[in-house]
């Protein structure tokens, strides 16, 4: 059902807010500002009753007043059960909206890249089309997982790929043929067939693997030749730098 609010200048702003990739102090003055004068502070609900990570990286900085309104973003390829879910959500910050009242949605990392955000957003914009959206950009895991390392992600002519959670093999093998740089997002579910590509194309020492980058949990892993059979945590990624004039990490 679209919106038949079109001339309502009452309308709230719904802000997209990059929030870092885990450290409370990787947030931007602009982010911070936002989420501190705002009333409603929107975040993706945690799994298991547990706080998500967005909350996390926030809850020092919002107020008693402020209202939390945990949305729930299913973990399932399914695209029927996920237009449903951003459905429901999109009413739910509408709610507030519709009257008035600003949102702002806290997000892990940038609300730009592989962000629930877009989906909110995407699905707001088709329902009412009258809606207003800001967005704040912010650090990505990408870049937080080359500081953990002191590594410049990029140099010069560098050619950068980044490849999703679900990528086949053949697309790695192709995207170390023809970039410097290769970042895998969330290595995890396929860690050993990646290990395997590794050790045939002798790349141990310029792969470099972390989880949970820039939290109090964060994990680097120096060696990978050691490691073939890493359990890994959901936020693992892992870069691969052929660049193979500067000194290894290792």
């Amino acid at each position: 059902m679209v919106s038949d609010l079109r001339n309502n200048n009452k309308i709230g702003t719904l802000y997209g807010v990059s929030v870092g990739t885990g450290d409370p102090e990787l947030i931007t003055i602009k982010a911070l500002k936002i989420l501190q004068n705002t009333k409603i502070i929107a975040f993706p609900k945690g799994i298991h009753n547990q706080k998500g990570v967005a909350e996390t990286i926030i809850q020092e900085y919002l107020q008693p007043h402020q209202q939390k309104l945990s949305l729930s973003f299913p973990y399932t390829l399914s695209q029927e059960t996920l237009c449903v879910a951003w459905e429901k959500v999109s009413l739910e910050v509408w709610q507030y909206l519709k009257k008035g009242e600003n949102v702002a949605f806290a997000c892990e990392g940038d609300i730009s890249f592989y962000s629930t955000f877009t989906y909110l957003a995407l699905t707001l914009q088709k329902l009412h089309p009258e809606v207003k959206i800001e967005r704040i950009a912010g650090i990505s895991s990408p870049m937080a997982a080359a500081s953990a390392f002191g590594l410049p992600l990029t140099m010069q002519e560098e050619k950068l790929v980044i490849l999703p959670a679900l990528y086949s093999l053949q697309e790695l093998e192709f995207a170390l043929d023809w970039a410097e740089i290769v970042v895998l997002m969330k290595v995890a579910s396929v860690y050993a067939q990646v290990w395997d590509i590794l050790a045939k194309r002798d790349l141990f020492n310029y792969a470099y693997l972390v989880e949970k980058a820039t939290t109090n949990q964060e994990k680097i892993y120096t060696s990978l030749r050691n490691y073939p059979n890493l359990k890994l945590s959901y936020f693992s990624i892992l870069i691969i730098s052929q660049r193979k004039h500067l000194v290894s990490y290792q």
